[in-house]
């Protein structure tokens, strides 16, 4: 079979590299895919469209016989292309337009979650700085307070104000300086959660589901989780936080629940859901919801699924998940991502990338590609986040080692990283 994926990141370098493990895949498309993708050769190919280009990607998808499509980034679940697509008669793993409002819109997901019980933070949604100014002026809570842009913003539409002068400058940051375009015209202000975040996916038909790893991001730019938020820096799995008893209270509190309120909602939710989980004393509560797998926790999740992730993926789609087997290696992975110098903010691209010798040899490593391209023969940078560097191990320890050997096998100029990716884990 034909797979079509959606997406130019590290995620969609993974996913292309698990579907393509499959004995039922011909071919995997990657649009538009990346250096990495660029260069696996064999099954996979980029095509050359964004992946906001619904149409375009509908009609190659019809024109090249592809069997399944998968959405990796967000920005098409936004537009509707699990819509126009199965209005098409296409297989496609994803939420509907209105499903996938979990994720893009702050607001939604905030009024979803109180009307069906979930646990997540209390908040306020506003739609105009002076009213924002003044709430925060006569807040009687103490600080920090957590400010979100309701819409898309890359992973960096949150501010943790840690007194009042930092809120206020967030919030004309957003309303008058639109750091964040139409993605901050409502902004909600929560109250900052105490414990440690982790992040929970799960594969759905709507009904049934899978749960992959759980998995822990790393959102601080520095060490020790300074500085600005990212992307995410890094990734480890599966994350301790996440004991068997803490998963029983997340599928019973929040995941089923949330499968259940949307299809009472009418727009039953399929395909991938991220919950992004804030874990104190072992009660956890949603930070967050994404409509697709994360970005960099995908290259950890993916390289531990031991089950034939296609017949996973044609499952979900076809409503049959619970007939299929969903089963993960007992090991434990971890991702590095090394950033262009100046990440989050301005940053140069177009530099050289050079991969010592035996770097594409070395033990239970992978070499995941974001923000890069392949041109002439040579690979450059093309993005904040250019590579992400995964490996396995049978400990955290021992992944985490391996992971950052190969980092010193990697080098451009301007090159960043933690070192300090998994060490909440150990």
């Amino acid at each position: 079979m034909n797979v079509l994926i959606i997406g130019s990141g590290a995620r969609e370098h993974a996913l292309a590299w698990s579907v393509a493990k499959s004995e039922q895949v011909t071919a995997v498309f990657v649009a538009p895919g990346n250096g990495g993708t660029a260069m696996m050769g064999g099954k996979v190919h980029n095509v050359p469209f964004k992946a906001t280009a619904l149409d375009d990607l509908l009609h190659y998808a019809e024109d090249n016989s592809v069997e399944l499509t998968v959405v990796g980034s967000e920005q098409p679940l936004e537009l509707g292309i699990v819509d126009l697509f199965r209005r098409a008669g296409q297989k496609i793993v994803g939420p509907t337009q209105v499903a996938a409002q979990l994720e893009s819109s702050k607001v939604f997901s905030k009024e979803f979650m109180q009307r069906h019980g979930i646990p997540t933070a209390a908040y306020q949604v506003f739609c105009d700085a002076a009213a924002a100014k003044q709430y925060l002026v006569l807040l009687q809570q103490s600080y920090p307070v957590v400010i979100k842009a309701s819409g898309l913003c890359a992973g960096k539409g949150v501010f943790i104000a840690l007194d009042q002068d930092e809120a206020l400058k967030a919030i004309s940051e957003i309303f008058e300086n639109r750091i964040f375009g139409d993605a901050g015209n409502e902004v909600v202000i929560e109250e900052f959660l105490q414990g440690q975040e982790a992040s929970v996916f799960v594969l759905t038909d709507g009904s049934q589901y899978r749960l992959f790893s759980p998995a822990q991001d790393h959102k601080r730019i520095g060490d020790s989780d300074t500085g600005k938020n990212t992307g995410g820096m890094g990734a480890y799995a599966p994350a301790p936080i996440v004991t068997a008893e803490v998963m029983r209270k997340v599928e019973e509190r929040i995941i089923r629940p949330t499968l259940q309120g949307m299809a009472a909602e009418g727009s039953p939710y399929t395909g991938f859901l991220y919950v992004g989980l804030m874990i104190d004393h072992g009660e956890p509560s949603v930070v967050e919801y994404n409509a697709r797998l994360g970005d960099p926790e995908t290259q950890v999740v993916l390289p531990l699924l031991k089950s034939d992730f296609v017949v996973a993926l044609q499952a979900s789609v076809e409503g049959t998940l619970d007939n299929v087997p969903f089963e993960m290696h007992k090991k434990s992975a971890t991702t590095v991502v090394l950033a262009s110098d100046g990440y989050p903010d301005a940053y140069a691209i177009g530099k050289p990338i050079t991969l010592a010798d035996d770097a594409a040899t070395m033990h239970d490593c992978l070499l995941f590609h974001a923000g890069t391209t392949y041109e002439s023969g040579k690979l450059v940078t093309a993005g904040g986040r250019v590579l992400s560097v995964t490996a396995l191990g049978s400990t955290l320890p021992e992944s985490i080692k391996r992971a950052y050997n190969m980092v010193t096998k990697i080098t451009f100029d301007g090159a960043y990283y933690r070192s300090d990716i998994g060490a909440k884990g150990v």
